[in-house]
């Protein structure tokens, strides 16, 4: 067979490819297999029929640049392929993660947009534990955020128009950030005897320290000698205008 014959049947002649445009509005054609393994893209194919030429390219969202698109592709190639065992997929992951925040932070924000969950997860995970046990003001700068907050606003939900995972990861966080002070707070006020409001009547205060009854009975004697005292001035008063 000549090397002619052999390049028709080549399995890399036979792989069909899309074409993809990235944020700075590049295209560039991609193995329509391994592209497809992101949710968006594959729907845009299926759905659209789009990225079948060059003219008709998939526009990936604005966070999708090239250099985010050639890792992601990277992910997708090894996470594609059959045969990979559950040591290898961890060993792989565990490499492919290890860069900068910024770096990492960008890669989330495009897995994100693809729908690629795995790696969002997987970047996720990463990032929570970069910022694990740190300040709001460390994590603000982690994340290179604005620090214009006050202290009780640093723990409030921030608003999350554009579905940032960032935020979305940063917003969970002070969900616990929140719980763990509120819970302290309850520790430290019970621990220190916090003075209860005693919303109870005089009587039944009363009753309390006299021994449950003896405060009702000794009440109610009261009440009754009082009404003696009152029966015989009205007598007295009635003799004296008789006479």
């Amino acid at each position: 067979m000549s090397e002619a014959d052999m390049a028709v049947i080549n399995p890399e002649n036979m792989k069909s490819y899309i074409w993809l445009k990235t944020s700075d509005d590049s295209i560039q054609q991609v193995e329509q297999e391994i592209a497809m393994f992101c949710p968006m893209i594959c729907q845009e194919v299926i759905t659209k029929g789009m990225g079948s030429s060059k003219t008709y390219p998939i526009a990936l969202p604005q966070r999708v640049t090239p250099a985010m698109l050639s890792l992601i592709l990277d992910y997708c190639r090894f996470h594609q392929a059959p045969g990979r065992s559950n040591k290898e997929r961890k060993y792989f992951d565990e490499k492919f993660i290890r860069m900068g925040t910024k770096r990492l932070c960008e890669l989330t924000s495009a897995a994100d947009s693809l729908q690629l969950k795995p790696l969002v997860d997987l970047t996720s995970r990463a990032l929570a534990r970069m910022i694990e046990g740190k300040t709001p003001e460390e994590i603000r700068d982690i994340f290179h955020l604005p620090d214009d907050l006050t202290e009780e606003e640093k723990l409030e939900p921030l608003k999350n128009i554009t579905d940032d995972p960032r935020i979305r990861l940063l917003n969970r966080l002070y969900a616990r950030k929140r719980k763990e002070l509120k819970q302290k707070d309850k520790q430290t006020n019970v621990g220190t005897g916090e003075e209860r409001v005693d919303d109870r009547s005089v009587d039944e205060l009363l009753s309390f320290i006299n021994g449950g009854n003896q405060g009702v009975k000794a009440s109610k004697s009261k009440k009754k000698n009082k009404r003696k005292k009152d029966h015989q001035k009205i007598g007295s008063l009635n003799g004296v205008t008789k006479g």
